[in-house]
């Protein structure tokens, strides 16, 4: 079992950052990790994942450029960058992780509870 804790959400003005980190209960040396964001009535989507070595960012097409994945496996912890931010972006957003690298939901086996990023316009 993992336990993972998303922090960092909150409301931000379009244009502005923010900055997600989500805390893994075990070590992630050996894990992929990834972000993914459910809009009201929407289903959730892949935002960016990275590999176990922090290697290897993917994007979604709809942050790249705007967002950046990093992960710290001395600390166990991945972080999201938002950069530029959107009034679109909004969202929950959930970390996971995976055996290995995935834009898809089945690939990961751990969720964390989510955090609220509200961008207004």
């Amino acid at each position: 079992q993992v336990q993972l804790v998303e922090s960092g959400g909150g409301l931000v003005q379009a244009g502005g950052s923010l900055r997600l980190s989500c805390a893994a209960s075990r070590s992630t040396v050996f894990s992929a990790m990834g972000w993914f964001r459910q809009a009201p009535g929407k289903e959730r989507e892949f935002v960016a994942s990275i590999n176990w070595s922090g290697g290897s960012p993917s994007y979604s097409d709809s942050v790249k450029g705007r967002f950046f994945i990093s992960k710290d496996n001395t600390k166990n912890a991945v972080y999201l960058e938002m950069n530029s931010l959107k009034p679109e972006d909004t969202a929950v957003y959930y970390c996971a992780w995976a055996p290995r690298s995935s834009t898809e939901e089945s690939g990961y086996a751990y969720w964390g509870q989510g955090t609220q990023v509200t961008v207004s316009s």
